[in-house]
């Protein structure tokens, strides 16, 4: 069959026969661009089933940067620093101080001198209210040369004697504390050698001896024993640079040759020593009873010297005083430095009145008997704790 027409004739080819075709696939209309604007490109259209899709991924663990090598910044410094706040400063400063502390009380504890002056006998007094100490001075010369003996003016007596005897009674209850003086020269029962003066008995046998004499002629039992000597007592005062006294006339012992100026001012070791062992000198008219009443007003200004911030907060004075006071003390074997502290700060008001003073009841200004009736109601009041009356006692 033939095409035919004004044009050649299109004739088809010859051979097998084509397939037919599938059927035809519409195409998506699409718009035109407008001017000025690009076409957006076309996603192709796929057949079949939706791809699988892929499961989100994970972010890596977050890690550190790493810290540059090299000194810390400025920051991290300025932090460092700011951790030594004055709270700390002080806490640090506090436990120097308490390490301090410690390390004396411990050098103190076992270097200073002590002996068995407490011994148990037959007989002796039982424990009463209160505690009672036996406060002696003695005028030992032990580590005096001869230079040392005359700036001190002790004198060339020979034995060991005892120039200050004191008792101080530390009530249970809030009755005031009591320092009572026994005079030197009072005549009593010494436990083997008959009757004699009180001072005799430390010659004979010692704290022991002495202990125990004023144990059976008191009716007190003595639960501590200190012990000073002429140089401990003058190195001491030294050690704190004096004590303030206020003498009211000039003093001068024919005796001994001492002479303190009236007035107030600084009493060094060598005057202290004179003040408290004068006796014949017109500012002493009662020898004895005057001498023990400037030997208790002294170891007031003594005590308050030594506790306060004058001693305690100067190195130049506390130093000294720490490396004076084993030396110069004697303790018994039993005491501890605690007990002595707890004397010290139960004395410290006899300046202020505080702490009743007085000498044990005499019948004569030579103090060498004792008024026996007024002494035995003393010696009860203190075993019972309760307050001394002032007519019991003589100042």
């Amino acid at each position: 069959m033939t095409y035919g027409g004004d044009h050649r004739g299109y004739q088809p080819p010859s051979g097998p026969r084509q397939p037919p075709r599938g059927p035809r696939r519409h195409q998506a209309a699409q718009m035109m661009p407008l001017p000025g604007r690009e076409a957006a490109p076309r996603r192709p259209v796929r057949s079949g089933p939706p791809p699988r899709q892929a499961p989100p991924r994970q972010a890596p663990p977050r890690q550190a940067p790493p810290r540059p090598a090299g000194p810390p910044p400025r920051q991290t410094l300025s932090r460092r620093r700011r951790r030594w706040n004055p709270g700390k400063v002080l806490l640090s400063l506090l436990m120097v101080f308490v390490l301090f502390v410690a390390g004396v009380w411990v050098y103190l504890e076992f270097s200073i001198n002590r002996i068995d002056a407490l011994p148990e006998y037959e007989g002796r007094p039982a424990a009463a209210e209160g505690t009672n100490w036996l406060i002696v001075g003695s005028d030992s010369r032990a580590g005096l040369d001869p230079e040392d003996e005359a700036r001190l003016s002790t004198g060339d007596t020979g034995g060991q004697r005892t120039d200050t005897i004191m008792l101080a009674h530390l009530p249970d209850n809030d009755t005031p504390p009591i320092l009572l003086s026994l005079p030197r020269d009072s005549r009593v029962p010494i436990p083997g050698h008959g009757t004699n003066k009180i001072n005799a008995a430390f010659s004979f046998g010692g704290a022991a001896l002495l202990v125990r004499t004023v144990e059976q002629a008191t009716g007190l039992r003595i639960d501590h024993y200190a012990e000073i000597g002429f140089g401990g007592f003058a190195a001491i005062v030294d050690a704190i640079g004096g004590v303030e006294m206020d003498i009211p006339e000039e003093m001068h012992d024919s005796m001994t040759g001492v002479t303190i100026p009236a007035g107030r001012q600084e009493l060094d070791g060598a005057q202290a020593l004179g003040f408290v062992r004068m006796r014949y000198s017109s500012a002493t008219p009662r020898s004895d009873l005057d001498r023990v009443a400037n030997q208790r007003k002294f170891i007031g200004a003594l005590v308050s010297e030594m506790s306060g911030p004058g001693t305690l907060l100067n190195p130049f004075h506390l130093f000294p005083l720490l490396s004076t006071a084993p030396d110069a003390l004697t303790m018994d074997t039993g005491d501890h430095l605690h007990n002595l502290v707890g004397l010290a700060w139960a004395m410290r008001g006899i300046s202020s009145g505080g702490v009743v003073t007085g000498t044990v009841p005499v019948t004569s200004g030579s103090a060498e008997r004792w008024d026996k009736a007024k002494a035995q109601q003393l010696f009860k009041a203190l075993r019972t704790d309760q307050p001394v009356p002032d007519s019991l006692i003589v100042n």
